[in-house]
């Protein structure tokens, strides 16, 4: 049986205990001796949907057998995607523009919530350390300890509108789509070491100084769709059908991540999201110039309205 299920991690050095809350039961009479049973055999030890998926494949029967866990440990939540692509794909991080008017301040997690300000190059530096933030049921400005901790080999991405329950993501994504090469290996096995080695940081290179563009496979959407969500200058310098990481601009600002398109130009900030703390002062912000052209206009510069208010949620597996 293949599910999306929302997930209570607890860490305890090397062990994560969870509790899976899941969707597909419905307890129609109130038998309390029935809820603890139940409640019980959702206790087992693992390190990731991935981990739970190959090694607890019976928590997914009516009748999951039971598995306690003995370490006292700390909690952490997470969402597990069981359908992907075979499923054990979990959400670390979630990328959010709560006001695209405002320009690095409070709520700007992915850059910086300081101010457009050269004198901290990095802003927030969330892309390479280890603060956690936010909460995953609301899908907007969240980080986990998943991020810094899973040994990875892809990502999956979900574009989801903003305010949209947990329940509906999938359905109501408007793109969807994942890696499939094992490129994690290559970067330490998470996007926290990834940035490692790429930092997004102002003035650390120029725009040929990109980090890697890896190829994509589309769960919802193709590589038309992706194009269009982005404004029609923008469409004339990246080619879709990839992730990139690190890429700068002319200004010499750097985004994290260019979702479901690699850079051909150096306008990035028209399309890439999250950065360091210094940039063009019309761009600054998780979602940097998404309104160069008029907020949601899909004109000029001017990403979608659909793009700009829809929260991207980042899957390790």
């Amino acid at each position: 049986m293949s599910y999306n299920s929302y997930t209570n991690f607890s860490i305890r050095k090397q062990f994560t205990f969870f509790f899976c809350n899941l969707t597909f039961l419905n307890l129609t009479r109130t038998n309390f001796e029935r809820l603890r049973t139940l409640s019980d055999r959702f206790k087992y030890i693992a390190w990731s949907c991935k981990e739970i998926l190959d090694n607890h494949e019976h928590v997914y029967n009516k009748q999951p057998a039971i598995r306690k866990s003995h370490y006292e440990s700390l909690g952490y939540q997470t969402f597990c995607d069981m359908n992907t692509a075979g499923g054990g794909w979990t959400l670390v991080a979630s990328v959010h523009e709560n006001s695209i008017y405002g320009r690095c301040t409070v709520g700007d997690c992915w850059s910086s919530q300081q101010g457009n300000n050269p004198n901290l190059p990095d802003g927030d530096g969330n892309w390479s350390n280890r603060n956690t933030f936010g909460l995953v049921e609301r899908s907007l400005c969240f980080q986990n300890p998943g991020y810094y901790d899973i040994a990875a080999k892809d990502v999956s991405v979900w574009h989801v509108p903003n305010n949209f329950p947990m329940e509906h993501w999938n359905l109501a994504a408007i793109l969807r789509y994942h890696t499939e090469n094992n490129f994690l290996r290559l970067y330490g096995g998470n996007l926290f070491n990834l940035f490692k080695q790429f930092p997004v940081r102002y003035n650390i290179g120029s725009c040929s100084n990109r980090g890697p563009a890896i190829p994509i496979v589309y769960d919802h959407g193709n590589r038309e769709s992706t194009r269009n969500l982005y404004g029609p200058k923008s469409r004339n310098e990246f080619d879709p059908g990839f992730i990139t990481f690190r890429a700068i601009n002319n200004e010499l600002g750097a985004m994290a991540i260019c979702s479901g398109v690699k850079p051909r130009g150096c306008n990035s900030e028209h399309y890439c999201i999250g950065g360091g703390g210094y940039f063009h002062p019309d761009q600054c912000g998780d979602f940097p110039s998404f309104d160069w052209d008029r907020l949601g206009r899909d004109q000029g510069w001017s990403a979608s309205k659909e793009m700009t208010e829809s929260a991207v949620l980042l899957f390790y597996r």
